[in-house]
């Protein structure tokens, strides 16, 4: 395994800090454990030479499969499953009453990596609906950095492994066999019902509607308090009044820094709803 110098240790994390937000100062085991053979696969004998030509050339790609190697993309259907739970038997129901003259939902999966888990909420959407899913617009945007991923999210084709918690109901209503022994691609109607974007979260937010619903979950473990602070701040501005805020079970937010109020594990809500 090729050694890191401290110069060039230095030099690619402040580059994926300052551009990402993702801090791996602690991480140079992991640097060099992800990316040696990656490196050695390039020609290059040594970390220099090829930090030398991924700053110098700043080829989007080469940096994107830099930021794929070091970042984890594990998921799965149903994940941390009680938020599921929660998002079909507290928030739709507030969303359908909310909802009721516009019947237009606004649900973001920020950090969507492959695309398990907006593919999971549009299912419960459409089995919350039922018949009457197609007077709704319950399209979820799904975002994520890396375009290898959303590349993977937008074939939407999975091993058994990936939904091995998912009801054979599901399967049978939402799946397809792929022509891949022990692979199932989405089903159209799911997949027309996500719309996959790449975005840097890190960049201002200005999507067209703020958020009923916004799931980012297991991304902000890679930011440092300070990033996931503002991160935060920025949610909240873009999330309507009673509106949801999901992060991974392993997070938690800073309490002095955010004005969500805390509802249970990992489950945010903004002010400016009325209790009931």
């Amino acid at each position: 395994m090729l050694q890191i110098s401290d110069s060039d240790f230095q030099r690619i994390v402040t580059f994926i800090k300052q551009g990402y937000g993702i801090d791996l100062s602690r991480k140079r085991p992991l640097i060099e454990g992800r990316l040696s053979g990656y490196i050695y696969s390039l020609g290059y004998s040594d970390f220099h030479t090829y930090a030398e030509d991924l700053f110098s050339k700043k080829n989007a790609k080469d940096i994107e499969e830099m930021l794929n190697r070091l970042t984890t993309n594990y998921t799965y259907f149903l994940r941390e499953e009680n938020h599921f739970d929660y998002f079909r038997n507290t928030v739709l129901p507030w969303l359908e009453h909310c909802h009721k003259h516009d019947r237009s939902l606004s649900i973001w999966s920020a950090g969507c990596s492959t695309g398990q888990e907006p593919y999971t909420l549009s299912i419960l959407l459409k089995e919350y609906f039922g018949s009457k899913a197609d007077r709704w617009d319950t399209r979820i945007l799904a975002t994520d950095i890396s375009q290898k991923v959303l590349g993977v999210a937008q074939k939407g084709v999975y091993d058994e492994e990936s939904l091995q918690k998912i009801p054979p109901s599901w399967l049978s209503k939402y799946f397809r066999k792929s022509a891949t022994e022990g692979m199932y691609e989405v089903a159209p109607s799911l997949r027309s019902n996500v719309i996959f974007r790449t975005f840097n979260l890190m960049e201002p937010i200005t999507f067209r509607r703020k958020f009923d619903v916004i799931f980012c979950r297991n991304v902000m473990i890679y930011f440092d308090q300070p990033t996931k602070d503002a991160l935060v701040n920025r949610f909240y501005d873009y999330t309507v009044p009673g509106g949801y805020l999901f992060i991974g079970h392993s997070e938690s937010l800073n309490k002095a820094a955010t004005s969500y109020e805390y509802l249970l594990p990992a489950t945010y809500r903004k002010k400016g709803f009325e209790k009931k």
